[in-house]
């Protein structure tokens, strides 16, 4: 029995922590949706670009306040 406990219980946590892992990959994933094309020509060093889509979606919305 590893950590002292029984199998049942230590596949069910392992299970468990497996499935949060892959959940958190997935949300992680989904936020910052990584540009998977593969360019033909390198960018050079510093040339490189990076945006967080999810936030930058998030501030072109307008901000309604109801009051």
């Amino acid at each position: 029995m590893p950590a002292g406990v029984s199998w049942a219980t230590y596949l069910k946590m392992f299970a468990a922590s497996l499935l949060a892992m892959c959940a958190g990959a997935e949300v992680v994933h989904r936020y910052y949706r990584p540009d998977l094309t593969i360019p033909e020509i390198p960018p050079k060093p510093g040339e490189l670009k990076t945006e967080l889509l999810g936030l930058k979606k998030s501030q072109r919305e307008p901000q309604v306040s109801q009051q």
